[in-house]
């Protein structure tokens, strides 16, 4: 666990709101331009991990100075300004560095440098100077004087460019004592604070971003380990109630994120109990956005676990706990999980009149109250899921119309996503009786089962295989069955998802 004994280079007044970077904000929701970010990031070669809850950082003040990363990211977004242009503090003001060297115009890496350098920012340099690569926070802050976080950053910088799902696991959720060794009886032996609260919503974002490439299959081993570290720190204390409020906050959504990796990977009990661990932990504390958040999850695994009357249930309870909150994306999100409810249970009108509701959340826009967990809903999504809905009806005709669309409007980073629409597209394919276009799709799935390793869609796959047998002679259908047959990758784990 990082020292939390900084409190000497903590600004002695509050954080003073950037107006700048709010103003070249613009109408955009913080989601929406953390997208724009990730998708400059890409252009150059970068890789940093924006979302809703760093832009709210950077305009809160929050964020003095960004790191190197971030910093060329933004330069190449607005050419001509520097971070001073930007609201941010010069590099040198901030925890008392010296300022670097002028960072060099924005580029891609050249023969020999890896994304995340830029010319003479070499290994034998000083650690931590390049690593912001894969960090969505800047490198200024507690971590800064730890020279072991330093080598876990580069670790992680290396198997996100070399390594597997797991391998990349192993390196990103070990980060201030949420190692993957870490037990429950490993307790703190001081009380946690912003350090630690910190690095626990730091282990929930990578394992998001993890598994939004990855898949869940190599994952969730772990990341059990993390979370009996988050709530051995619950179990320790904290120095203020404020920070108390945050753990309770950070470990209830490690629990869902854990639960959901349960989920993906078919560990259906495991996923329960997480979920059920998260609904305890909302309910202690009175946080509504954590309660809906766990019913969420806790109504698609009923309904992927065949309980659909429990699924409708659950997402209504969710919607109760959301309302209040401000968010009708989120509101969207729960419609839907409810419409997968009423379609389990063969009632197209509960169905139909949940998809209605759903559409008409979402034409009503982001805002800033969505939750940062959210970021993963978008058009895409929400075909993908109408999608399910018809397929369970048995409509294929419209269940295969919205997965092409959804697979079609999904951003690259969830390459994850991208796998599940296109396995479902291929299902509805092959059930509408167009074999030939599902074993197309099925193609896709596999070439991208080398980057994802998810359950649920290898045992969506393997029920289109089974609905293609017959029709081997179509074009394309041998070749999609005999690829399938010696796909090589990891076995789905107890029962995956619906087929």
């Amino acid at each position: 666990m990082a020292s939390s004994t900084v409190t000497s280079s903590q600004p002695d007044r509050p954080p003073r709101s950037n107006l700048a970077f709010r103003r070249l904000r613009g109408p955009r929701s913080p989601a929406e331009f953390a997208a724009l970010v990730r998708r400059a990031a890409r252009e150059i070669g970068e890789r940093v991990s924006c979302d809703a809850r760093y832009i709210g950082r950077v305009e809160a003040g929050e964020i003095r100075c960004p790191n190197y990363a971030y910093e060329r990211v933004f330069l190449h977004m607005f050419p001509g300004r520097t971070l001073t242009d930007l609201g941010f503090a010069p590099r040198s003001s901030v925890r008392g560095r010296a300022a670097r060297p002028a960072v060099a115009a924005p580029r891609g890496p050249s023969a020999g440098e890896r994304p995340g350098e830029s010319p003479g920012e070499r290994p034998g340099e000083r650690p931590g100077e390049s690593l912001g690569a894969v960090e969505p926070y800047d490198l200024w802050d507690h971590r800064q004087n730890d020279p072991p976080n330093h080598e876990e950053s580069d670790v992680l910088r290396r198997a996100f460019m070399t390594g597997g799902g797991a391998t990349v696991a192993a390196a990103t959720l070990a980060p201030l004592g949420l190692a993957p060794s870490a037990t429950a009886a490993d307790r703190p032996s001081r009380r946690a604070g912003i350090p630690e609260a910190m690095a626990l919503e730091e282990a929930v974002r990578r394992i998001r971003l993890l598994d939004d490439r990855h898949g869940a299959d190599g994952l969730y081993r772990r990341a059990a380990a993390p979370l009996r570290a988050a709530y051995a720190l619950l179990d320790a204390g904290a120095t203020r109630q404020t920070t108390a409020d945050r753990l309770h906050s950070g470990a209830g959504e490690l629990a869902i994120s854990v639960g959901w990796l349960a989920h993906d990977s078919g560990r259906f009990d495991d996923a329960r109990s997480h979920y059920a661990e998260a609904l305890a932990t909302a309910r202690m504390t009175g946080d509504a956005g954590l309660e809906a958040h766990a019913f969420c999850n806790t109504a698609f695994l009923a309904r992927d676990a065949g309980r659909p009357r429990e699924a409708v249930r659950a997402a209504q309870a969710a919607q109760r706990a959301a309302q209040p909150l401000g968010s009708a994306r989120l509101l969207s999100l729960l419609a839907l999980r409810e419409a997968g409810g009423w379609a389990g249970l063969a009632d197209r009108t509960g169905c139909e009149r949940a998809l209605v509701r759903a559409q008409a959340l979402f034409e009503r826009g982001r805002a800033d109250a969505d939750p940062e967990w959210m970021s993963f809903y978008g058009e895409a999504e929400l075909a993908g899921l109408e999608a399910q809905c018809w397929s369970t009806l048995g409509d294929w005709r419209r269940a295969s119309r919205q997965a092409r669309r959804a697979a079609q409007a999904q951003d690259p980073h969830f390459t994850r996503n991208i796998a599940l629409y296109t396995a479902e597209l291929a299902d509805d394919l092959a059930r509408e009786g167009r074999p030939d276009e599902a074993a197309e799709a099925g193609l896709r799935v596999l070439a991208l089962l080398n980057q994802v390793q998810s359950s649920r869609i290898q045992g969506m796959l393997a029920g289109t295989a089974r609905v293609l047998l017959p029709h081997r002679r179509a074009s394309g259908v041998a070749e999609f069955l005999d690829r399938h047959a010696s796909y090589k990758g990891p076995r789905p784990v107890g029962g995956g998802g619906p087929v």
